[in-house]
């Protein structure tokens, strides 16, 4: 389902304001969506559900053709009704548009017919919200202003450390290669040799244990030692909730400084540890970091099965054992 051209961002909710702060009103749910996804959407439809803990948010590309909405909509039933999903809000990132009415009305209609049910439709430009279905004040279809930046769930999202990036793509962008760190690799990289077995475990709970990077030398060993698919096993198999945050910044900071041919394992373990974190939007990035250079790549391809089902991260314990053995087969 995810592809290069039509991007599909789905993922559990991250621990997030609305769990203290409960989105009720469309200002609420127009500031809340860009801290449930990570960046601030253009283009897109979006669901999220609402009323229950933990939760899921879906967002799709807006197609530019009403006909391919039908697409849209199954993009988003799909991992509503495996996740047990009964209320949701739908919010259309676009101009006022004849896509973004259709999607509206179709995503509407048919999850209605599935039996969830949806609280709200609402259009969002230009820092105005649009009402879509009827009973609103009519003030509401012609744009309701809101300021992003001032709403409380803002602020909490702040004072949590919570980084909202203003667009996916300045979102891709933190992974973009550091080229002068990448020139220090390779020097690195023609001296280096894979790691024996369980060094690299032991080197990645050290790193997670002082909250450090790897060292030059360090990252061209393990650039050596991750196609192996069993020796990968030893970088995220072990992972725990408490960890990711660590983990997400130690491989965020290996995919800067790696070029190209030696990045699709790292970004993939980043991957993980970003659906660990419960931060979809990143773990997507990365797994499209990891499919550019090899597309079959088993490991982002177990991550975006993960995605696509928007699977809880509070389920890893009981997936640990199967995925560890079936999903990421040595290579």
């Amino acid at each position: 389902m995810e592809s290069h051209d039509h991007h599909h961002d789905h993922a559990p909710t991250s621990p997030s304001p609305v769990t203290r702060l409960r989105a009720r009103t469309p200002d609420d749910i127009a500031a809340f969506v860009p801290l449930a996804l990570g960046f601030v959407p253009e283009r897109s439809v979006v669901l999220i559900s609402v009323g229950s803990p933990g939760g899921m948010s879906a967002r799709v590309d807006l197609p530019q053709d009403p006909d391919d909405v039908d697409d849209v909509v199954e993009a988003l039933l799909r991992p509503a009704r495996r996740n047990g999903v009964r209320d949701v809000v739908v919010v259309i990132y676009d101009d006022d548009t004849t896509v973004a009415d259709e999607a509206a009305w179709a995503l509407h209609e048919e999850l209605t017919a599935a039996g969830i049910s949806v609280r709200e439709v609402m259009r969002v430009h230009d820092d105005h919200w649009y009402a879509v279905l009827p009973g609103a004040p009519l003030a509401a279809y012609r744009g309701v202003p809101f300021t992003r930046a001032e709403h409380p769930f803002t602020a909490q999202g702040v004072f949590d450390g919570r980084v909202t990036h203003t667009s996916r793509e300045a979102l891709r962008a933190t992974l973009a290669p550091d080229v002068a760190s990448i020139r220090t690799t390779e020097a690195a990289l023609a001296e280096a040799s894979a790691l024996p077995g369980g060094a690299l475990g032991s080197l990645v709970r050290r790193h997670l244990g002082s909250g450090t990077t790897f060292s030059v030398d360090e990252l061209a060993a393990v650039a050596h030692t991750l196609p192996s698919g069993a020796r990968r096993d030893e970088a995220w198999v072990g992972l725990v909730r408490g960890e990711a945050r660590r983990a997400v910044d130690l491989w965020s900071d290996a995919v800067r400084r790696l070029p190209d041919r030696h990045v699709a394992g790292p970004a993939a373990v980043l991957a993980f540890a970003a659906w660990l974190l419960g931060d979809g939007a990143l773990a997507w990035c990365a797994v499209d970091r990891c499919r550019d250079v090899e597309p079959a790549h088993s490991l982002g391809g177990l991550v975006a099965q993960l995605l696509e089902s928007a699977t809880s991260p509070d389920h890893w314990e009981v997936l640990r054992p199967e995925l560890a053995t079936s999903g990421d087969p040595a290579a």
